[in-house]
């Protein structure tokens, strides 16, 4: 089973998904923030002249700043889950299962065990993280 939080995202290039990722950053402070003035006049000249992306120079230059604006909207737990979360569900699943633990395989792939992991991990104090 692959892990649910992939980073396999295919880039939104249509008119429509720009306008709504455009209002999503705006909402979550993203948007003035994260891309400078002349990132932000391609992506609403995109928007004003295109109906759909076919260059695919443009589509690349966009793709990236797209990427820009998701991963700075993507939640700090989300993110987490995906860098650290994973790897200790792995761990601690593979422990288990060498204690006895037969039902210990299905933790590595449970998103919900990851998560509680994760914000166990954000909640730990720094002094005792490895």
């Amino acid at each position: 089973m692959r892990e649910p939080l992939s980073r396999q995202t295919s880039i939104p290039l249509s008119r429509e998904e720009l306008i709504r990722i455009r209002a999503k950053a705006i909402r979550r402070g993203v948007w003035f923030r994260m891309l400078t003035k002349s990132e932000r006049a391609q992506v609403d000249l995109t928007i004003r002249v295109v109906q759909k992306v076919r260059s695919f120079l443009l589509a690349r230059v966009l793709a990236s700043l797209v990427k820009k604006l998701l991963d700075a909207m993507e939640s700090k737990v989300l993110r987490l889950m995906r860098e650290v979360g994973w790897s200790l569900a792995k761990k601690l699943s593979s422990a288990a299962q060498k204690w006895g633990n037969a039902s210990a395989t299905r933790w590595a792939k449970d998103p919900s065990f990851t998560q509680y992991l994760t914000i166990m991990h954000m909640n730990t104090p720094v002094m005792f993280k490895l």
